[in-house]
């Protein structure tokens, strides 16, 4: 897959190509989201500046939910991808970003953390499951 260039684009407005000043650097790559779908665990490494690693979770099965109101946290099972505002496509396509509201065995959940970034997903319940 070809890298994202953080860079402004090469073409003007009227059309005309704009003659690069500077070569290409490894700082102003980017890359492709995580797109974090429902499944079984895979963890993809990315190095990052200092040699450093970060975990993309590109599919995960299970959610750390917080329960606010007894304190206690539980690993619990993703059912669904009720809502994500970042992006209405994403809902239906079963993606997980910070933000989206996810259904879980104990409710309905907000995921707080960044799946592509910090390589688990962590949610705080908002609506428990009447049993």
């Amino acid at each position: 897959m070809p890298y994202q260039w953080l860079k402004r684009s090469r073409r003007k407005l009227s059309g005309g190509l704009i003659r690069r000043a500077a070569s290409k650097k490894k700082r102003d790559m980017g890359r492709y989201p995580a797109e974090t779908h429902i499944g079984p665990r895979v963890l993809k490494p990315i190095r990052t500046r200092g040699g450093n690693l970060k975990y993309r979770v590109l599919r995960e099965e299970h959610a750390n939910v917080l329960d606010q109101e007894t304190g206690i946290s539980q690993k619990v099972k993703i059912l669904n991808v009720l809502e994500n505002k970042a992006n209405r496509e994403y809902a239906r396509r079963r993606i997980i970003t910070k933000g989206c509201v996810i259904d879980t065995e104990l409710g309905k959940a907000m995921v707080t953390s960044r799946p592509g970034q910090h390589g688990n997903i962590n949610c705080v319940l908002i609506e428990r499951k009447e049993e």
